[in-house]
């Protein structure tokens, strides 16, 4: 690493920052974690990533339908 004048980063410290302990209401899980769809728009699903680039960090956000596993939206 030296010789190619490569800087290895140092792992940060994980943080909590999810207080899980409130008396705020909570959505209901309407899929049970039953992932399976017989008909396509009955079930939708959806996640978020960040991706670091050289200029900023970038969010994805990606929904998909459970019966066709096809992106709907992004």
């Amino acid at each position: 690493m030296k010789r190619q004048d490569l800087i290895p980063k140092v792992a940060k410290k994980f943080k909590v920052t999810t207080d899980s302990k409130h008396a705020l209401p909570v959505s209901p899980n309407l899929l049970e974690r039953d992932f399976t769809a017989d008909a396509p728009n009955q079930k939708w699903a959806g996640d978020i990533t960040h991706l670091c680039t050289s200029e900023s960090w970038l969010y994805l956000a990606v929904v998909i339908d459970l019966y066709s596993r096809a992106v709907i939206g992004r």
